[in-house]
């Protein structure tokens, strides 16, 4: 049980660091169950005002003249940004969000893989991209999507290709160059800072996202956790921890960032960040909120993923107030600019 506790943990590490490898560019203390994030007003119904033009060195590529070389299941292949971005669209959104949604992770996606064709991944030094959702972007197959789709399939390849086509070639940039355009499925009310996770990103900082549980499905999510999880799981990456033998004191203080997740907290006089508390117990954000119930640990998360960058599902919520994907993107990726 240990060894699989293990190595799942340092997977899980390994994924909040890469971008600390791959990436080359770059509050109050309070009680965790006393916390209730603060979901923001709505987004405004102006629409969010594009930056400044940006210096454009980047030239733009058709996506049928952009060839790439992608890793999956650990065969290289060659092929081409129009080939390859439908497939990765619809492996990561849903192909039932509004069309405007859909144009902006078109775009991201489109940027995140021009970012990566120069940007060598010590993972993967052979390949500009691969297939794993937790070292680059999901890709499926047409047969995998067949078999996901069933009837909708031909339906719904359209909406996606329409989508990749709307945006031929466009990505956004910083400074003349693509940028690392992370995206996350769902935010408690703000996206994570860059600083956060990866260091100062100008165009990776925490802004309003509209989404709730009235939109997200699992929005709320739950993880109990023994008292003898906890303290086995705990003692493996803080082997010096300690644990009193009345459970209810386990439990210290913790410290939010601004967007309302968890920076640190203290688990047995030990001082946790609130990515290996994540990646410990299984949690899907460090939006959390942790209490003892008397037998165990109860963990209720808010969102899912890392929280940088544009959160699909408040990009699908500003959609549908009217926004167009331009907007979403400015929104998200503020300091950049569409080319």
């Amino acid at each position: 049980m240990k060894r699989i506790i293990w190595a799942s943990m340092l997977l899980g590490l390994a994924v909040v660091l890469m971008p600390l490898l791959f990436n080359n560019s770059g509050s109050a203390v309070e009680v965790m169950s006393d916390y209730e994030p603060t979901i923001p007003s709505p987004l405004q119904s102006t629409a969010p005002s594009a930056p400044s033009p940006a210096v454009q060195s980047y030239k733009e590529v058709a996506d049928t003249e952009k060839t790439l070389v992608v890793l999956s299941d650990g065969v290289l292949t060659e092929t081409t940004m129009a080939e390859y971005l439908p497939l990765a669209v619809a492996a990561e959104m849903p192909a039932s969000f509004h069309s405007e949604a859909l144009k902006a992770q078109a775009v991201a996606a489109r940027t995140y893989v021009s970012y990566c064709t120069k940007h060598e991944n010590p993972k993967h030094p052979s390949a500009e991209i691969c297939t794993e959702s937790g070292c680059c972007l999901a890709c499926m197959s047409m047969d995998e999507l067949r078999a996901a789709w069933g009837a909708d399939f031909e339906e719904n390849l359209s909406v996606v290709r329409e989508a990749v086509e709307a945006t031929q070639g466009q990505v956004l940039i910083y400074g003349g160059e693509p940028i690392l355009a992370s995206f996350h499925s769902s935010s408690a009310g703000y996206t994570e800072s860059g600083s956060e996770l990866w260091g100062e990103v100008p165009y990776l900082v925490s802004v309003a996202s509209p989404e709730t549980e009235r939109d997200v499905p699992d929005f709320v999510t739950t993880v109990e956790v023994s008292t003898g999880e906890m303290m086995e799981t705990v003692k493996l990456l803080k082997p010096e921890a300690v644990f009193c033998e009345d459970a209810q004191w386990w439990l210290g203080e913790i410290e939010r960032d601004e967007s309302g997740r968890v920076r640190n907290m203290n688990i047995a006089l030990v001082k946790l960040t609130g990515q290996e508390v994540r990646t410990l117990f299984g949690l899907r954000s460090t939006a959390f909120t942790v209490e003892y119930t008397g037998s165990s640990f109860l963990f209720t998360v808010k969102g899912y993923g890392h929280g940088l960058g544009m959160s699909q599902y408040g990009a699908n919520v500003m959609a549908k107030s009217g926004f167009s994907y331009a907007e979403i993107l400015y929104h998200y990726y503020p300091e950049t600019k569409l080319v």
